[in-house]
């Protein structure tokens, strides 16, 4: 309930009550003072004391030295800090009087006072100090008043201890005689634990002090108040302890109730002590930084308990033991509660119930607040209002839940609203059972809700019975199912009573501890008021107590056998026993939601573990964010109830709807919290019977290490379950601790790698952390939205491993209501034992039987570490039969065994089989030759099996990869880490090198998307490519965006990756292969799902990688395609899918020789021979993004200029420039469009670059005549540089520019041969290649393109070339470059002479590539070449091999496009990352065969992934005779490759378009006039790959990533997201099974919709047809086709407009000179879009950059899947219509509406609308 609004007249009458307390303390302090001047000599003894350390003397005002002086004590003021000014002398207090007298149970002595001056009068002058050993942890000591009884409190649990004094004692006590003071010291380590001689005693009539020094100021407890952290802050705080109706602040003010005890953790062994002040009396607590505490108490005695432990959870257990073990409550008290002050009504009421179960929220008690009572009287219920109250709890119960009502301890004296009489009232009055005023007959009389007032007298056994009658009486009119007792302070809203308080000593005391007003009867009674066990001065702390004792008594009346449910707001010492707590009226706001914690915490000390906060808060409004994190952590409060005031907007979780997120995060975790209800039902028994705490502080378990000391912000339910919610506004990202152990996901089961550690966790709106602790098995339940009806569901149980694989933990089980089970042994009880792959389910009571037969039917097992295989269940040894299912997942390491059916009450053993299935295996000997013999030597298991698959027969037998971290350092951009190797690795090579003892992980988030993690030796530089990436030069990632989180395991030392946004994990390498050492580095991860894609240059038959034990290596060669033989190139980037569709990209950047394994784990093997392991991953989440994402990286792909768009041919074997000449007027005379001529090496003499074969002198001229006919040239240059010349420019330059690879320490060249031949020779072409290459080719070099001289001397001889010097005529005015055979190729394997490096050249670990056995020189290099960077770094070939052709690319770019002044292209054989944003590629020599029609739609689609976009195959193939058929297929399929060429080799047949006949002329000529058409849509898909890096040639999986059927699919392809190409591919069809997914497609040739989809059709496909279809949604720009783009170009522009089935489609053009470098950087451009909307089409110009000067129009538009028939079109130009001369038909059988003869400028916007 809510606070009291007061009248003026109240205000004022507080204030004057205030003021005359202010003058009562001064003229108490002046009397005093008079007092004192008895003593007038006496004199302080002020020795030098610690300012820590001093006692403060003046508590109750501001001190003065003058004052100070009166009271005896010594003044020495403290500047600026909170240390008292005046602080008492060593010569206050007591001393002993005689000897210590032993007893019994202890010793007793009498204490004498010391002459010292009072401080507030009447000090008693001999006390009796009475100590008793009660047990071998607790001390028990009190002082009392030998000559006069005084007050003490009647405890219901704590009585007179009647037993002898305890042996084996853990502690020592030693009594100082003078001054007085007691020490406790612990036995097992000497040190003192609770010291008194701190400061003095004092004991007078109404002030009574101690203080004392503690071992460490690792405090907690003390209470109520509200404290912001758990542990206490010693900067000289003061606590007053009186109950009040206060509600909770940020404020030093006592609360509800009073709770003295406190714990003190000693030191990091866990030793622990805690001690009871058992008083009831007004007081304060005084923390100082000594350590130290001072107890101060107005009244009764110092009755002390000193409890020590082993660890802080044995001293809770020792102090509830002796104040009463907690509650055991029922079953249905832990479900979820909901309550609201002034719902309103009844109907109200049940609106609420109805929305939250209509939601599915689990919930179990509703409870009404005081608004449903008659004039908020106890005891009555508003019949208007709440008129079907009566019937309320069976509606509740028909649904499985329960009501409870609220108590408030006053009782109105004035009559019903009706008028008549208030019978409770009036039964009370009659028995005389109210709290009396001071003269112990006349009821007190104060306000609270209901108007005037009387309070029980729960002291009273009459008013017990009073109670019980009268919850009896209404129970009989409106059942109910618990009780909820408040206001029991008690609270009254006057203060004292309606006729004020008298002033005496009781009410206004010679010292008011420090409480809210410093008025001890403000907001509640008046002290000097009786009960029957005293003043109120004395009992008024025991006013809540003695409600809860009668309440209990009412409810054991009520419900007889039952447990039932009490929950009060005013709490002492031992009120646990019966009852629970809230920590009351508190306020929505995210300080209160903190503060909770703390609070709950402290009362799991108080030994009340019942406990938590009004969920969302009491008074305010709440919002949706903060109620939202409220409910989460709320889910997980012992007591979880969401609950607020009135006049306040509405909170339960329904209200905010039913799809919020509050709604559904409300239900995930009430749901997690009802699956775990067994879990906190057995942790409640074990608190009931052995004083456990429920919610437990981390430092109760790891009190060795003090990061956990201080921590508040978390919690942990037991030992086993850590809760870490979110408590500030707008937060995603917390830091949390995480403690020393195993701990595990709670929600996929994964083991965090966190341990010890802070640690970020991001848990977004919906989130919060759970993580379940190795080492516990916890017993579980499938929940249901009641307590009932879970109950009735299966039990189950989650066994989370520790380092040892062992596990315990136990489940209590009973009835769930029952009082007396525990005692009566009426309950089940297992005892859960996990070790050596066993479960032992032990039955140590089985003295109930469920009637549901409730079953364990489901098991789950984390932290496995191998897949578990085999389960058996055995009863009494005896096998059982079991039909369980068993799943493993290997990412999480998680088992789930389905299915068990064990009895609820049987004991049981289950025992499992771990193993590695085949495809859990990790190849141990991945070099050839292995043996079993080899393989044990390395610790690995040998195990032969009879599959074709390449299943390894030797694998690793443990997870351990003999890494683990140290030294984990979080930083601002990430983490590092020290990886350190453990034992000398065996497994993973032959290792003629030492793996690194030390590496150095560095995890950098560069982006939200992008991340990247680099492991390196940590003391030694190593190679790391030279290849720069696009890096922000600061990484911008955000920790709240981020899409991903990255956890190091620590050991074995493994790397996981996670998307936030569905838990996926993505890379997990903590697996036994990793390894790292100079020559060998391996590292495996694990995979989301067996759909990956990538890894080249190497032929593959499917777009998707073969996960069946499949190795591929990695190391350019001039190799033709071919199965498993490594080719031109490196591309160590994969793309993978996850099961959900998301996808994610993975780089490493490594350019050693490498392969990498796939296996059906899924997972696989990177094995690399040098450098590091620097891998960048990006997460999309869309396969097309994660291409966006990687090009962003590595570079956007090259726009090529608008003529490499063109059909291109070129033929090795061309005799002479006629032939080309010829071709050239026979392609021009069959009008099939041709933009680009090339020619091969034949066109070099005797094949050396840079010079002009005799056989070709008319090539000049001829390249002018075709260039003026609107064609383009491209010529070939390798790199390779022919040596044996005497007169070769080339060559004698590039020697003096010191341009060639050399030997190392060495200025000789290192000198291969490729195609040059040596000079002054006949080559017979008829010999052998291996004599022929001996016979005929020269030594050639090759250049060092890194070398910054090389580049120099490079474009020097290009310009040559372009624009001879010596002889004009000879110029190539060419237009590309075409570089080939720069993988480095070479047809001698090394070197001339051989290679003189054996360990390079045949390292120890040889990867997988073609030709192993030769080496890495074979058909290259000798490995030991030196490369020399610009910087003048060294490098040898064997870590840049790879990197050649990359290194050769850009220099050729940037020398063609300032030679030609025009954008250009390159062509490009081999490539590496990046290469693609320079050139375009071509997929090498293949061969005229059926298959590679296949590979190559593979291969271009695995070069978009790559980011070369301008890519394509050999039209028809390069080696081998083509023929009709195939040919005729190969240029339709090669009309729609970005790079269009066919080409073939030296020897073949002619294979041109007009090589063959009319016929295949006229085939080439439509399918090449369809790609000139649509040249404006290849364009602008070239700009959005070069502007945004998209695909061009596109996998149908990129667009349709939900449709799993596409992820198959590698025989079709899109040109971006709208044009499908269904080639033909195999030789005889004429037709094509073609896949179209799920949307709206037309036929291109038709227009017509083909009216499936989502299905694979037989489309037909005659020889000259090949099946396009345009899909629904897009607008395709196109133009008329030419024989060149030169003319092409200037064509009328057309728009094909597909409609969707929304009669809806967008598109855009990109549109400029076709030529001009850097147009799209320098805006030279246009960009005009187009949106086609319910009959009409806009086209808007987004960028106008570019005026095309041949005044382009469009003048046709073709409307495709237009429904309705067309009349009219209206063309618009802003607004105004255009007159318009074009022609409109429609066709309403192929639904195609042609509109001709438009004439729409390009450049300018216009709006067409039909109708």
């Amino acid at each position: 309930m809510g606070k009291a609004k007061f009248s003026k007249l109240e205000i004022v009458l507080s204030a004057l009550f205030c003021a005359v307390v202010v003058v009562a303390c001064v003229l108490i302090g002046v009397l005093a003072t008079k007092r004192s001047e008895a003593s007038s000599e006496f004199s302080p003894s002020c020795p030098s004391v610690e300012a820590a350390e001093r006692i403060d003397c003046i508590p109750d005002q501001v001190a003065t030295k003058n004052l100070c002086n009166l009271r005896g004590c010594c003044w020495s003021p403290q500047i600026g800090t909170s240390t008292p000014w005046c602080f008492f002398s060593s010569n206050h207090g007591y001393r002993v009087d005689g000897e210590l007298r032993t007893t019994q149970q202890g010793f007793q002595a009498t204490l004498k006072r010391f002459s010292s001056p009072s401080l507030f009068g009447d000090d008693i002058n001999t006390v009796l100090l009475t100590a008793e050993y009660q047990t071998q942890n607790r001390f028990h000591f009190k002082l009392t008043d030998p000559a006069a009884n005084r007050f003490e409190v009647p405890h219901e649990h704590i009585g007179p201890f009647s037993g002898s004094a305890a042996s084996n004692l853990k502690y020592s006590v030693n009594v100082q005689q003078n001054p007085f003071g007691i020490r406790v010291t612990r036995v097992s380590t000497g040190k003192v634990l609770f010291d008194t001689t701190v400061g003095p005693l004092l004991f007078a009539q109404q002030f009574l002090q101690l203080s004392i020094r503690l071992p460490s100021g690792n405090i907690y407890g003390i209470g109520e108040h509200v404290h912001k952290r758990f542990r206490h802050d010693l900067n000289w705080r003061t606590w007053p302890m009186l109950s009040r109706d206060t509600a909770p602040s940020g404020n030093v003010e006592n609360l509800y109730g009073v709770q003295t005890f406190f714990l003190c953790l000693e030191d990091s062994s866990g030793a622990s002590l805690g001690v009871f002040l058992l008083n009831s009396n007004p007081m304060e607590f005084v923390v100082q930084p000594t350590p130290a505490v001072t107890y101060r108490t107005i009244g009764g005695i110092l009755d002390f308990y000193v409890l020590l432990g082993d660890n802080p959870e044995q001293v809770v257990q020792e102090y509830v033991k002796l104040v009463g073990m907690p509650v055991m409550p029922s079953y249905w008290s832990l479900g979820f509660q909901l309550s609201r002050y002034d719902y309103g009504s009844l109907a109200e009421v049940k609106a609420v119930v109805e929305r939250n179960r209509a939601v599915g929220l689990p919930y179990d008690v509703q409870c009404i607040d005081i608004d449903c009572m008659d004039g908020k009287k106890d005891f009555t219920y508003d019949k208007v209002k709440f008129q079907d109250l009566p019937n309320f709890q069976s509606y509740l119960h028909a649904h499985g839940q329960k009501y409870v009502i609220i108590l408030d301890a006053a009782i109105s004296m004035e009559p019903l609203s009706d008028g008549s009489p208030y019978e409770t009232y009036e039964r009370g009055q009659s028995q005389n059972i109210w709290v009396n005023a001071s003269d112990g007959v006349t009821p007190l009389v104060g306000q609270v809700w209901p108007g005037h007032t009387v309070f029980p007298d729960f002291t009273s056994p009459a008013c017990r019975r009073w109670w019980i009658e009268e919850c009896s009486t209404f129970y009989r009119s409106v059942p109910f199912d618990g009780i909820w007792i408040d206001m029991n302070e008690p609270a009254s809203f006057v203060a004292g009573s309606r006729n004020g308080c008298e002033q005496n000593e009781w009410n206004f005391p010679p010292y008011t501890p420090h409480v809210v007003e410093r008025l001890l009867f403000s907001k509640t009674l008046c002290m000097d008021a009786v009960q029957q066990w005293g003043r109120q001065y004395d009992v008024h702390n025991l006013y809540g107590y003695s409600m809860i004792l009668s309440t209990q008594q009412a409810i054991e009346t009520l419900f007889p056998g039952k447990r039932s449910f009490l929950l009060s707001r005013s709490t002492f010492v031992g009120s646990g026993k019966y009852s629970g707590h809230w920590l009351g009226d508190n306020t929505a706001s995210w300080d209160q939601l903190k503060w909770s914690i703390p609070g709950m915490l402290e009362f799991g000390l108080f030994g009340i573990p019942y406990v938590g906060a009004d969920i969302c808060g009491f008074f305010e409004n709440t919002t949706e964010e903060l109620c939202r994190r409220w409910m989460q952590v709320g889910a997980f409060y012992p007591f979880s109830r969401n609950h607020n005031t009135e006049l306040c907007s509405p909170q339960d979780p329904a209200y905010f709807g039913a799809d919020s997120i509050l709604v559904s995060s409300s239900i995930h975790y009430l749901n997690i919290r009802y699956t775990l209800l067994p879990y906190l039902y057995t942790l409640f028994y074990k608190a009931h019977t052995q004083g456990d705490t429920v919610a437990r502080p981390l430092v109760h378990e790891f009190y060795s290490d003090e990061a956990t000391w201080d921590i508040d912000q978390q919690f942990l339910w037991g030992p086993a379950l850590l809760i870490t919610p979110v408590m500030d506004p707008g937060v995603e990202v917390i830091q949390a601790y995480i403690p020393d152990a195993v701990w595990y996901d709670y929600e996929t089961g994964a083991r965090i790698s966190f341990r010890r550690q802070s640690a970020e966790l991001y848990l977004p709106a919906d989130k919060m952390g759970l993580h379940l602790r190795g080492g516990y098995v916890v017993p579980t339940q499938r929940p249901n939205t009641t307590t009932v009806s879970s109950r009735r569901n299966a039990l189950g149980l989650i066994v989370a491993l520790d380092d040892s694989g062992a596990a315990a933990g136990e489940l209590f089980w009973d009835d769930g209501e029952s009082t007396g089970t525990i005692e009566g042994g009426i309950y089940v009880h297992y005892d859960f034992r996990v070790s050596n792959n066993e479960l032992h389910m032990n039955v140590t009571n089985s003295g109930y039987s469920d009637p549901n037969q409730l079953r364990f039917e489901e098991i789950r097992i984390l932290g496995l570490q191998q897949e578990l295989t085999e389960l058996t269940v055995l009863q009494n040894n005896v096998v059982l039969s079991s039909s369980h299912n068993i799943t493993y997942k290997p990412t999480e390491k998680v088992a789930l065994i389905t299915g068990l059916q064990l009895a609820l009450g049987s004991a049981y053993t289950l025992r499992w089989v771990l193993s590695s299935s085949t495809a859990q295996r990790f190849d141990c000997h991945p070099e050839s030759g292995a043996t079993r013999e080899a393989c044990e030597q390395r610790g690995c298991v040998w195990e032969e099996n009879t599959s074709p698959l390449d299943i390894p027969y030797c694998y690793y037998s443990s997870a351990d990869n003999n890494y683990s971290v140290s030294e984990l350092r979080y930083t601002p951009w990430g983490l590092e880490a020290n990886v350190t190797l453990s034992t000398a690795s065996t497994g993973g090579t032959q290792r003629s090198t030492t793996p690194i003892g030390t590496l150095r992980l560095q995890v950098i988030h560069h982006s939200d998307h992008l991340l990247q993690f680099k492991i390196d030796d940590y003391a030694n530089k190593r190679y790391e490519v030279p290849v720069p990436l696009n890096l922000p030069s600061t990484p911008t990632s955000s920790i709240e965006r981020r899409l991903y989180d990255v956890s190091v395991q620590t050991k074995p030392f493994g790397i996981q990756i996670r998307r936030r946004s569905t838990g996926t994990v993505i890379w997990d390498s903590q697996l036994p292969t990793f390894t790292f050492s100079d020559m060998f580095i391996q590292i495996s991860t694990r995979l989301p799902s067996p759909y990956l894609y990538g890894f080249g240059e190497t032929e593959h038959t499917q777009y998707h990688r073969d996960m069946n034990w499949h190795t591929w290596g990695m190391f350019s060669r001039d190799q033709p395609p071919g199965y498993k033989l490594n080719s031109y190139g490196v591309q160590p980037f994969y793309m993978g899918l996850e099961e959900d569709g998301n996808a994610h990209g993975v780089l490493l950047l490594n350019s050693n020789g490498m392969d990498v394994t796939f296996q059906p784990t899924p997972a696989l093997t990177y094995r690399t021979i040098g450098g590091i392991l620097d891998f960048y991953v990006v997460l999309g989440p869309t396969p097309e993004v994660v291409v966006q994402q990687y090009t962003e990286l590595v570079g956007r792909p090259v726009m090529p200029p608008y003529w490499a768009l063109g059909f291109q041919l070129c033929r090795y074997g061309y005799e002479n420039d006629t032939e080309i000449a010829q071709l050239v007027e026979g392609m021009k005379a069959a009008r099939i469009p041709y933009d680009v001529q090339y020619t091969d090496i034949d066109y070099l003499e005797r094949q050396l670059d840079f010079k002009l074969s005799p056989r070709f002198s008319g090539l000049p001229e001829l390249i002018n005549k075709i260039r003026a006919e609107g064609m383009r040239y491209i010529p070939i240059l390798d790199p390779a540089i022919s040596a044996n010349e005497t007169d070769y420019l080339a060559f004698t330059r590039g020697r003096e520019k010191d341009v060639f690879i050399k030997w190392p320490n060495s200025e000789d060249i290192i000198l291969g041969k490729v195609w040059p031949d040596y000079p002054n020779i006949v080559v017979n072409d008829s010999v052998d290649w291996d004599t022929g290459v001996e016979l005929y080719r020269a030594y050639t070099a090759f250049p060092d393109f890194f070398r910054n001289s090389t580049v120099e001397w490079w474009s020097t001889e290009l310009q040559e070339v372009y624009k001879n010097p010596r002889n004009a005529s000879l110029s190539l005015k060419y237009d590309g470059i075409w570089i080939d055979m720069n993988e480095p190729s070479s047809f001698v394997h090394g070197a001339v002479w051989g290679c003189r490096n054996q360990e390079l050249n045949h390292p120890p670990y040889m990867p997988q590539l073609g030709w192993r056995e030769e080496g890495l020189a074979y058909k290259t290099l000798c490995m030991e070449g030196v490369h020399i960077l610009a910087d003048g770094t060294e490098l040898r070939h064997y870590d840049v091999h790879n990197l050649y052709g990359w290194s050769q690319t850009k220099p050729t770019l940037d020398a063609l496009r300032r030679i030609t002044k025009e954008r250009g292209i390159v062509i490009t054989r081999s490539t590496y990352p990046t290469s693609g944003q320079w050139a375009g590629h071509w997929l090498g020599d293949n061969t005229a065969a059926w298959d590679q029609m296949t590979k190559s739609i593979i291969g271009m689609m695995e070069f978009s992934l790559f980011g070369v976009s301008y890519t394509g195959a050999d039209i028809c193939g390069f080696f081998s005779d083509s023929e009709y058929e195939l040919c005729a297929r190969w240029m339709e399929l090669g009309a729609f490759y970005p790079f269009s060429r066919n080409h073939n080799g030296k020897g073949a047949k002619r294979q041109d378009p007009v090589a063959w006949n009319s016929t295949f002329e006229d085939i080439s000529r439509d399918v090449l006039n369809i790609r000139y058409m649509l040249l404006p849509y290849l364009y602008t898909l070239m700009y959005d790959a070069s502007a945004h890096g998209s695909t061009v040639v596109r996998p149908l999986l990129h667009e349709f990533v939900e449709d799993r059927t596409t992820w198959e699919i590698y025989r079709q392809f899109l040109w971006g997201p709208a044009l499908l190409i269904s080639p033909v591919l195999d030789q005889g069809a004429v037709s094509v099974n073609a896949y179209l997914p799920n949307a709206r497609w037309y036929d291109y040739h038709t227009g017509e919709y083909v009216g499936f989809r989502g299905e694979f059709r037989n489309l037909p496909s005659p020889l000259e047809h090949i099946n396009l279809h345009v899909r629904g949604g897009y607008i395709l720009p196109q133009q008329t086709p030419a024989n060149t783009t030169a003319y092409s170009r200037k064509n009328p522009l057309a728009l094909l407009v597909a409609l969707n089935d929304s009669q809806e489609a967008e598109g855009q053009l990109y549109w400029d000179d076709g030529v001009r470098i850097d147009a799209y950087e320098d805006g030279a451009y246009l960009l005009t879009s187009f949106t086609a909307r319910q009959n009409t089409l806009q086209i808007r110009v987004q960028h106008r950059g570019y005026a095309d000067p041949n005044g382009l129009q469009f003048d046709t538009i073709q409307v495709l899947g237009q429904s309705t028939a067309v009349q009219q079109l209206i063309v618009r130009e802003n607004g105004a219509q255009l007159p318009s001369q074009h022609i409109l038909m429609y066709n309403s059988t192929t639904q195609v509406l042609s509109v001709t003869q438009l004439a729409l400028e390009l450049g300018r916007d216009y709006t067409l609308e039909w109708s």
